[in-house]
């Protein structure tokens, strides 16, 4: 059994993609930080990271051997979530982070794990909710440092890594003591009158 305890925080040369082996894994999975599983090739890995840590889809771990392996995200039971306008998808979103729900946000839906009470929530709310597999790659949570303890890139073209990062550099720079620059809220006075 392969025995994998590290990320890799760079990406893969061209020259080893080749020799890349894969591990397909759901999201509940990916959560977990100590897991048994099969790589593609049939192989069996023991994982070792770090308490916190999420796997993200095209993370990269090494094994003790030099094992490189890709996480790649599993399809899985999702709800996918559409709507007439931007503001009913908003609200239907506004509802799921009321109740802490991982949701994947896309241009036009929202992905969510299959979850029945959710489902009859989000038709009360007048959306439009189909049952699907797909891969789910939820957002990481603004204040969270997204279970990795290294910066990497995606693939897939999406810019929350860059959202992410700029939602971390403003908590760090309001909480470190400084509040960063004054807001033209702290400059101007309030009164009651």
């Amino acid at each position: 059994m392969l025995r994998v305890e590290r990320i890799v925080d760079h990406p893969v040369q061209d020259t080893r993609k080749a020799d890349v082996a894969h591990l397909v894994l759901p999201f509940e999975q990916r959560q977990k930080s100590r897991f048994l599983a099969q790589l593609s090739d049939g192989r069996e890995i023991g994982v070792m990271l770090p308490r916190g840590i999420t796997l993200r889809h095209g993370d990269l771990l090494e094994a003790e051997d030099g094992t490189l392996i890709q996480i790649e995200a599993a399809k899985e039971k999702v709800l996918r979530v559409t709507a007439d306008t931007p503001l009913q998808l908003a609200r239907a979103a506004y509802h799921l982070g009321n109740r802490h729900t991982p949701v994947e946000l896309q241009k036009s839906c929202l992905i969510l794990e299959h979850d029945l009470v959710l489902k009859e929530m989000l038709e009360g709310l007048r959306v439009r909710v189909e049952e699907t597999d797909l891969p789910f790659e939820p957002e990481r949570g603004a204040y969270s440092s997204g279970g990795h303890l290294h910066h990497h890139h995606h693939e897939h073209g999406n810019e929350s890594d860059e959202e992410h990062r700029i939602a971390q550099e403003l908590f760090h720079r309001h909480h470190d003591g400084t509040h960063g620059a004054p807001s033209s809220h702290s400059q101007t006075e309030h009164t009651d009158s």
